[in-house]
C-alpha cells in the first residue's frame, strides 16, 4: 500500500554555509529523506523558491518502489546548484504517494554538531 501524499511543501530551508571537522561528515546540509512505500517507482519534481529571485527547477530525482532516499540539498546542482546559506522553500511532487522528512546538520560552531528534523508539510 503507497502512504503519503504527491505534493510536499519544506519552507524553511537554509543550508547553513560553513563546517568545523574533518569532511564530508562534518559539512553542514539539508536533506530530504524520502519513503516510497508503495509498487511503483516515484520520479519526484523539486522546485527551489527564494526571497528574490525567480523560483529554480525542476530538479529531478527517482525513488524505487518500495525504496528510501537521502538527497543532501547541498548536492542538487542540476539546472543550477542550490544555494548556500539563502532562505528557501521547496515543494517536492511525485506521481505516487511517497513520505517526506527534512534534515539539517549544522556544523558551523567549533566542536557542536547540531542536528534537527521534521517532517515536510504534506498537501494532498
Amino acid at each position: 500500500m503507497a502512504l503519503g501524499a504527491r505534493v510536499w511543501v519544506v519552507p524553511g530551508g537554509r543550508i547553513p554555509f560553513g563546517g568545523t571537522g574533518p569532511e564530508p561528515e562534518y559539512t553542514s546540509f539539508d536533506q530530504l529523506c524520502v519513503l516510497n512505500t508503495g509498487d511503483d517507482e516515484a520520479d519526484l519534481r523539486l522546485d527551489f523558491y527564494y526571497e528574490d529571485t525567480e523560483p529554480v527547477g525542476p530538479y529531478r530525482l527517482v525513488v524505487g518502489a518500495r525504496r528510501i532516499q537521502h538527497v543532501r540539498v547541498n548536492d542538487l546542482i542540476d539546472p543550477e546548484a542550490v544555494r548556500l546559506d539563502r532562505p528557501y522553500g521547496c515543494v517536492l511532487r511525485s506521481p505516487v504517494p511517497v513520505v517526506v522528512q527534512f534534515l539539517r546538520q549544522d556544523t558551523r560552531l567549533p566542536g557542536a554538531l547540531a542536528l534537527a528534523a521534521t517532517m515536510a508539510y504534506p498537501v494532498d
